[in-house]
């Protein structure tokens, strides 16, 4: 009878214990806790690395003295915005923002279209030597400016192009499309090619296909295209203050060095034109930005 008691308390008493609740299983590739803050953790200091020169340049613009990044500390007491005053007001600011926007948006749109247009010939076109043309294409960014200053003076010179906002442009163009068009060929790559039958199909001709078809589904790689193309042309400086002679046709890469003189580097105004000439880069980051990450990896596969 005992016994008999005893089992049945023990029963009652399991019963009545709280079963454990089991244990969330991990998903494939879902970080634990740990994993997880240690990757946000070092996304932040890299964000803070990458961010800190920009910051301590605003910083430094609002420096009203020259000498100011000597004892930084001093600024924060007598920040101003004069610096940007003198610059906008005091320089030839504004004509430099316009030499490099012709000279940049010139690049950019007739980069990007003779890129395109030999990137997708080659991807899809089996014509004699097509991948030796590639390479050579490859090769021509082998050489470096010193090499190619001169006789690309002596072909501006003699067509009448020195000082000449088209031949800048050409010469940028130069550096640009090969990059571009190995970029685009990858990206093409990508693109069905039963899309260009289709488009024959439907009676479209070969560069009828190509701008009706095929470049709107090459956004992103065209956003990526431009954006370097953009950027390489806005920030050059060899070829720029050798090519424009004109104060007023700097960019405004070149123009910045306006600031640097033999005796006296004044550099709190150089710190505040840098800061402007980031914003015209910032904005065309900003118009770009929705197609770019896609464009930075959709060529890397084939599919």
């Amino acid at each position: 009878m005992s016994t008999t008691t005893a089992e049945t308390s023990a029963q009652v008493a399991g019963e009545q214990r709280p079963a454990k609740a089991p244990r969330r299983a991990r998903r494939r590739g879902e970080n634990s806790l740990a994993g997880s803050l240690g990757s946000h953790a070092v996304l932040i200091v890299a964000s803070v690395i990458a961010l800190f020169p920009i910051g301590w340049l605003v910083y430094l613009s609002l420096g009203p003295d020259s000498d100011d990044y000597l004892h930084p500390g001093g600024i924060w007491d007598k920040m101003t915005f004069d610096n940007y005053t003198f610059v906008l007001q005091h320089t030839k600011f504004f004509d430099w923002l316009k030499s490099s926007l012709i000279v940049t948006l010139g690049t950019t749109a007739i980069g990007v279209l003779i890129a395109a247009t030999t990137g997708y010939a080659v991807s899809r076109m089996r014509f004699p030597g097509y991948k030796k043309f590639m390479w050579v294409l490859l090769v021509t960014q082998m050489f470096p400016v010193a090499v190619l200053m001169v006789p690309m003076y002596q072909i501006l010179s003699d067509l009448k192009l020195i000082d000449n906002y088209f031949g800048l442009i050409l010469v940028y163009c130069t550096t640009v499309i090969p990059y571009s068009a190995w970029l685009l060929k990858g990206y093409f790559d990508t693109i069905p090619f039963e899309i260009d039958e289709a488009g024959r199909v439907d009676g479209l001709t070969p560069f009828g296909t190509f701008f009706r078809l095929i470049l709107p589904l090459a956004k992103p790689g065209l956003a990526v295209a431009a954006f370097y193309n953009f950027l390489t042309a806005f920030s050059e400086v060899a070829f720029a203050s050798t090519f424009m002679l004109s104060d007023d046709k700097y960019t405004l890469a070149v123009g910045l060095q306006s600031f640097v003189s033999e005796h006296d580097a004044q550099r709190n105004l150089m710190a505040a034109t840098a800061v402007l000439i980031a914003i015209p880069a910032a904005v065309f980051f900003y118009l770009v930005q929705k197609n770019l990450v896609t464009g930075l990896t959709a060529g890397g596969t084939k599919g």
